[in-house]
């Protein structure tokens, strides 16, 4: 299985070769109820005849900086009671979140990334994902609250970034994960502004299971942001 994989992978990449390709570096910075800056580099291939399509792959720095939050169960099998995609389109099962409140949060992840685009003459709408990577950050002390439990009510827990993220669809997802939609405006031939909305994973892990056997909780916040791109290999 794991032969397959890498052979599948090493066709994509060689297949990719033969396309337009453009480097780039990007720094972001999203804000609301919080402050989220993310620095990448990526590989773009565009297709077609008037290479308007394009798909990239990278990795992305993230942080998250945040006061007190309230962070709430994360597993999907406990939110919305499915997995997966299904659990996008699924209602969640309030009687079954509970809430871990932090003081504050900073966090620090790695991931990679892929990112679709549309390109025009001057410009680009796109989508772009975290895929997989680490998360780091301190540990620290929460207050945590139970929707039935209510003898748990208040119990100080430890708590610290969960340590491994994984792309795995809507509330199926682990650890802390960024999207972007965007709209991108070129400068000139090396250098770019972007614009768009920034969709935020955090997620802290306690170092005890409490209810419903979870130990995972997370905060999911919506952001603005603006970001420059800047192409320092092209001549």
């Amino acid at each position: 299985m794991r032969f397959k994989i890498l052979t599948i992978v090493a066709i994509f990449i060689s297949t990719m070769a033969g396309y337009a390709q453009v480097k780039s570096l990007d720094f972001a910075l999203a804000a609301k109820n919080g402050v989220a800056p993310s620095f990448s580099f990526e590989n773009k291939y565009n297709f077609g005849a008037k290479k308007r399509l394009s798909i990239a792959y990278g990795a992305r720095a993230n942080a998250y900086f945040g006061g007190a939050t309230d962070y709430i169960t994360a597993p999907a099998l406990l939110t919305s009671g499915k997995r997966s995609l299904v659990a996008f389109f699924t209602e969640y099962k309030p009687d079954k979140l509970d809430t871990l409140r932090l003081s504050q949060t900073a966090t620090f992840s790695l991931n990679s990334k892929l990112a679709l685009a549309y390109n025009f003459k001057k410009s680009e709408i796109g989508f772009n994902i975290d895929l997989f990577g680490f998360t780091f950050g301190g540990k620290q002390t929460g207050v945590f609250q139970a929707s039935e439990s209510k003898s748990l009510n208040n119990l100080s827990v430890s708590a610290k970034p969960t340590l491994f993220n994984a792309l795995l669809i809507s509330d199926s997802d682990r650890g802390s994960l960024n999207s972007e939609l965007y709209y991108k405006r070129y400068i000139n031939e090396k250098s770019a502004l972007r614009f768009g909305l920034s969709f935020q994973f955090v997620e802290y892990t306690t170092d005890r299971i409490l209810t419903f056997e979870n130990d995972r909780f997370r905060l999911k916040t919506l952001m603005p942001f603006v970001a420059y791109s800047f192409n320092p290999f092209k001549k």
